[in-house]
């Protein structure tokens, strides 16, 4: 999707040579048309983060990436336990082993960046777990369910 140039406002900026040598790196490895994309890309990122400590309480989306090790018994059986004392903001967990006796889960989710928060720490404080990355943003998923409302479910009846 492209944005509408009317829309669109001009940045100038100076950078040290080697860190403008890094971006125009960074754009060709990825493939990107321009510097502004990738820029627009970065920006967007600081300000989910930015959002995250500066307004706790505002809903956000996003995933965990957790890599730790110990496949058998107590790491993964505490990290189901923490999924369901934050079952609110949990969506949804894939998972994956991978090789030396490790395993990458990455849990889709969403709430309070307060809360969210509190759930990294305490994945991160289990022992095993290894790497942790949480990725956010402010684009919500839409209602899975309408309080109140009538879905498929309530308007069949039994005859």
């Amino acid at each position: 999707m492209t944005p509408d140039p009317t829309s669109l406002a001009r940045l100038s900026m100076s950078l040290p040579a080697e860190l403008f040598r890094q971006l125009d790196v960074m754009v060709e490895e990825r493939g990107l048309p321009s510097r502004s994309q990738l820029i627009a890309e970065l920006i967007r990122h600081a300000l989910a983060e930015h959002e995250a400590l500066t307004r706790p309480e505002d809903m956000l989306a996003g995933t965990i990436t957790l890599v730790y090790r110990g496949n058998r018994g107590r790491v993964r059986q505490q990290l189901a336990e923490t999924q369901v004392e934050y079952l609110k903001e949990v969506i949804s967990s894939q998972h994956v082993f991978l090789e030396d006796d490790q395993s990458l889960e990455v849990l889709l989710v969403q709430g309070p960046a307060i809360r969210l928060k509190e759930l990294c720490d305490a994945l991160r404080s289990i022992r095993g777990v290894h790497q942790l990355q949480l990725v956010t943003t402010t684009a919500l998923l839409p209602p899975l369910h309408e309080l109140g409302g009538e879905g498929p479910a309530e308007k069949e009846t039994i005859a």
